[in-house]
C-alpha cells in the first residue's frame, strides 16, 4: 500500500492503544463471536457478546442484522467498555443484502466483472447503511468440482476469470482507496477461503486437499493475489488441509505467501470454528494447540471458538506464542477499524437505513440477471419467442411460478424472487399465458404432469422451468447426483412429447447432468439462480428484449462420472484424438462420448458472429524482454454475420507445447464481451505479459518462471476453438 498520510495517523493510534492494552483486551481484539444466528456448528449467546464487548474482552461480532440492533451493542463496547475501542461488524452479504442479485457462479457467467462490481456497490450501500462493515466475500475458489455445493458461490474453474471478478467485487465493496473504507456506502471486503479449498476431494465440503506448489500457485492463488493487489482489507482461511497441513494453521501460505511475498496488511479471520477444528483434523491436541498454531500461522482473529482468549495468556507465559505476534495480530485488527472510520464514527444513522430495494438496485438486479444466462441451445429458431407469433403460451414446471430463485447465501428477509410466471404475462400481456406445475421440485409426485402435458399440447409453444431449488446449492450441500431432482426429467419428457415447441429454462446453483433430456428438446437456457428480478430477467431473454450473451464459467459434463473434467487440463502422453475414436489404449471412457455435454465459454446468440484469424503485434520476443515488462498485441476481428443485434464474448486462450513441467492444454488468458450491431465489424485487442505466458515452478519459495520456445494462441468465442497464431519467445 502507498505510504501516505493517514497510513502515519493510523500506525501511530495503533502504537498508543497497544500500549495502554492489556494482555486480555489484546486477545479480546481477536475474537469474534455470533450474534443470533449460526451459520455451523456451535451457537452464540446475546449475553456473551453483550458482556464481552462490555469488558473490552471482543473484536467483532458477526450476524448483528439491523442498525438499531448494531448501534445498541456498540454503544456497550464504546461507552462502557475501558478503552472504547469500537466493534467491526460483519455478515455473509455474498449477491445481495436486500437486493439479491444472481449467485456469484450466474455473475461470472455474465464474462462481464461490471457486473459483480454493481453487486458490491449496491450491497455495501445497502449493509453499511445498516451496521454492517464487514462482509465475508468475494469467495474465490477456483474449483473443478459441480459435486461441490459452494461452487454456486464461486467464479468457477478458471484461476483468470476469477481473479478479473476479484477485482471487480473489491472494488465494487471498498471503493477505489484501501486505505479509507469509511464512507458509508463502503464494506471491507474478504477474500475466501485461502487457500485451495475448491479442491475438495470428491467435492465434500471441509475435506482435503493434495495439491502440489506448481498447481496451488497456478491454479488456486492468482485469484487471492489479484484481490490483495486490489486492497482486499480481509482475507479468511479455508477448511480445508493442505497437502496434510490444515489452512488455518498453514504457515507457509498464511503468513510466508499472504503476508511476506504478497505484503498483505490487513486482517486473516478464521472460518467458523476453525481454529478449533484443527482438533478434528489432527492436527492439534487440544484448545491450546489449536490456538498457538493458528495465531502462530498466521490467523488474526478467531471467528466463534475462543481458544485465542481462553489460551492467549498461557501460551504467552509459557513462551509458546510470541508477544510480537500477538501485537502484530491486534495491530492488523485495529487498523480495520481505523480504516473503516469506526473510532470517529461507531454508529449509523438509523433513520437513513435503508430497508428495501429501490427501483434503481431492482433494475441493476435485472439487468445483471439478463446477462448472466446462457443460451446453451437454439434450433430451429425456437427463441426468441416472436409476440406476433404466439399467441398462446404454457408456461410449466415446478419453479415456472415460484419465488424461490434467489440462490444461496439470500439472507433472512430479503424479498423473494419475482417468479417467471409474472414475468412473461407482464412482457407477452396479448398472449393467453397458461400454466401447472406438473410436478414438485423433488420427491416422486407425478400426479400434475398430466394437467402439464394438456396446457403444453394446446399452446403454441412451451416454456418449462425445471432445475435445483437453492437449498441443495451451497455451503454443506454436496450431491453425488446431478441430474434434475425428483420426476422433472420424466416432465421434460413428456412435454416434449407433445410436439408444441418447447424452451427449457433451467435453474440451479451449479452445471448439471442434462444429457437425458438435452436432446429432445430444440432451446435450453441456463438461468442459474437469478436473484431478486428473475422472472422479468428471464422473460427478457426469452422475449429477444435482452440478447444473450454469457458463456459458461464452467464445464457440463454429460455425467457425473466424468467428474473432473475442465477446460485447463493438463496434458497426458496418451491423449484422446476424436479422428481415431477407435483407438483404445488412449485416455478416454468406454461407455460415453469424450468431451464434455457443453464446454467451458460456450454459450450462444440470437444472432452470428464470424471471427477473423488472430494478429501478432510482432512475432518474436526474448525472456529478458517479458521480464522488463514488454508485452505482445493480440488482435481479433469480429463481425456480426446475422440479422439481429447480438453479443459476443471472445476468448484468447494460450497454451505452451513443451514445457519443463507439463501446462494446462488451453489457458484463458483474455476475454472481452461486445455488443455489435447486425452487419458491425470491430477489432478485439489483447495484450499479453510475462505473466500470461510464464508459469510457478514447484518451487516453495515461490519461482516464477518465462521459458524459450513457441506458444501457442488461440481465439474463439469457447474454450474449443482452433483459430491460432504463434509467438515465438527466445
Amino acid at each position: 500500500m502507498p505510504h501516505d498520510a493517514t497510513s502515519d495517523d493510523h500506525q501511530t493510534r495503533i502504537e498508543d492503544l497497544l500500549g495502554r492494552m492489556t494482555v486480555e483486551e489484546k486477545l479480546g481484539q481477536l475474537q469474534q463471536l455470533a450474534w443470533a444466528w449460526n451459520t455451523g456448528p456451535g451457537g452464540g449467546g446475546t449475553a456473551d457478546v453483550e458482556a464481552a464487548a462490555r469488558k473490552g474482552l471482543l473484536g467483532s461480532v458477526l450476524n448483528v442484522v439491523g442498525a438499531a440492533n448494531s448501534n445498541a451493542l456498540q454503544r456497550i463496547a464504546v461507552e462502557e467498555s475501558r478503552l472504547g475501542i469500537p466493534l467491526v461488524f460483519g455478515l455473509d452479504v455474498i449477491h445481495g443484502f436486500h437486493t439479491t442479485f444472481p449467485i456469484p457462479l450466474a455473475q461470472a457467467a455474465a464474462f462481464d466483472p461490471a457486473v459483480t462490481r454493481t453487486d458490491g456497490e449496491v450491497s455495501a450501500a445497502e449493509a453499511r447503511s445498516n451496521g454492517i462493515h464487514w462482509t465475508f466475500s468475494p469467495m474465490m475458489d477456483v474449483t473443478h468440482e459441480p459435486r461441490w455445493g459452494r461452487i454456486a458461490e464461486s467464479t468457477g474453474e478458471d484461476p483468470y476469470l476469477a481473479a478479473r471478478y476479484a477485482v471487480a467485487k473489491v472494488h465494487g465493496y471498498q471503493g477505489g482507496d484501501p486505505s479509507d473504507l469509511s464512507a458509508p456506502d463502503r464494506v471491507a471486503a474478504c477474500a475466501k477461503h485461502f487457500a485451495a479449498y475448491g479442491g475438495a476431494e470428491g467435492g465434500r465440503d471441509y475435506n482435503t486437499v493434495d495439491v502440489s506448489e506448481q498447481r496451488l500457485r497456478n491454479l488456486y492463488l492468482p485469484p487471492f493475489e489479484a484481490a490483495v493487489e486490489a486492497g482486499a482489507a480481509t482475507v479468511m482461511a479455508a477448511f480445508n488441509t493442505i497437502s496434510g497441513v490444515p489452512a488455518h494453521a498453514n504457515a507457509h501460505t498464511l503468513t510466508g505467501i499472504l503476508k511476506q511475498d504478497w505484503g498483505f496488511d490487513g486482517v486473516v479471520v478464521s472460518d467458523w470454528t476453525g481454529v478449533r477444528e484443527l482438533i478434528a483434523h489432527g492436527n492439534a491436541a487440544d484448545e491450546a494447540d489449536a490456538g498457538r498454531l493458528a495465531l502462530s500461522a498466521g490467523v488474526d482473529m478467531e471467528m466463534v471458538s475462543t481458544t485465542f482468549a481462553d489460551h492467549g495468556r498461557s501460551l504467552l507465559d509459557s513462551g509458546a506464542l510470541r508477544q510480537d505476534r500477538l501485537d502484530d495480530a491486534v495491530a492488523r485488527v485495529l487498523r480495520l477499524k481505523l480504516r473503516l472510520g469506526l473510532f470517529e464514527r461507531p454508529y449509523v444513522d438509523e433513520a437513513a437505513a435503508i430497508t428495501a430495494p429501490s427501483t434503481r438496485t431492482r433494475a441493476a438486479a435485472r439487468a445483471a440477471a439478463g446477462r448472466c444466462m446462457v443460451l446453451l441451445k437454439n434450433e430451429d429458431g425456437v427463441l426468441p419467442l416472436d409476440a406476433g407469433i404466439v399467441r398462446s403460451l404454457a408456461v410449466v414446471g415446478p419453479f415456472a411460478d415460484s419465488g424461490d430463485l434467489l440462490g444461496t447465501w439470500s439472507l433472512p428477509g430479503a424479498p423473494e424472487a419475482v417468479p417467471v410466471l409474472r414475468g412473461l404475462r407482464e412482457a407477452l400481456p396479448d398472449a393467453d399465458v397458461t400454466h401447472a406445475r406438473g410436478v414438485p421440485a423433488d420427491g416422486p409426485d407425478t400426479s400434475g404432469l398430466a394437467e402439464a402435458v394438456a396446457v403444453a399440447a394446446a399452446a403454441d409453444a412451451v416454456v418449462v422451468v425445471v432445475g435445483e431449488p437453492p437449498a441443495v446449492s451451497g455451503e454443506a450441500a454436496v450431491r453425488s447426483d446431478l441430474r434434475l431432482p425428483g420426476r422433472q426429467e420424466e416432465l421434460v419428457a413428456a412435454v416434449a412429447a407433445t410436439g408444441t415447441p418447447c424452451v427449457v429454462v433451467l435453474v440451479g446453483g451449479r452445471p448439471l447432468t442434462i444429457g437425458a433430456w438435452a436432446d429432445r428438446v430444440p432451446a435450453i437456457v441456463m438461468a442459474w439462480h437469478p436473484g431478486i428480478e428473475a422472472g422479468p430477467a428471464v422473460a427478457d431473454v426469452l422475449t429477444g428484449a435482452v440478447a444473450p450473451g454469457g458463456k459458461l464459467p464452467v464445464t457440463f459434463p454429460r455425467t457425473v462420472g466424468q467428474i473432473p473434467l475442465y477446460h485447463n487440463h493438463e496434458r497426458t502422453g496418451r491423449p484422446y484424438d476424436p479422428a481415431t475414436p477407435q483407438e483404445k489404449y488412449v485416455s478416454k471412457y468406454l461407455d460415453i462420448a469424450d468431451g464434455p455435454q457443453f464446454p467451458f465459454g460456450h454459450g450462444l446468440s440470437y444472432t452470428t458472429f464470424a471471427l477473423g484469424d488472430p494478429a501478432l503485434s510482432r512475432e518474436r520476443i526474448t525472456t529478458d524482454e517479458l521480464h522488463a515488462g514488454a508485452t505482445v498485441e493480440v488482435a481479433v476481428p469480429v463481425r456480426n454475420t446475422g440479422a439481429r443485434d447480438g453479443e459476443e464474448v471472445v476468448q484468447l486462450y494460450v497454451q505452451d507445447p513443451a514445457a519443463s513441467i507439463a501446462q494446462p492444454v488451453r489457458r484463458l488468458r483474455g476475454f472481452r464481451r461486445i455488443r455489435l450491431a447486425a452487419g458491425e465489424e470491430r477489432t478485439v485487442r489483447f495484450t499479453l505479459g510475462a505473466a500470461d505466458v510464464g508459469f510457478w515452478t514447484n518451487d516453495p519459495a515461490g519461482v516464477h518462471t518465462v521459458e524459450p520456445g513457441e506458444i501457442h494462441l488461440h481465439t474463439g468465442t469457447s474454450s474449443h476453438t482452433h483459430a491460432r497464431q504463434t509467438l515465438l519467445i527466445t
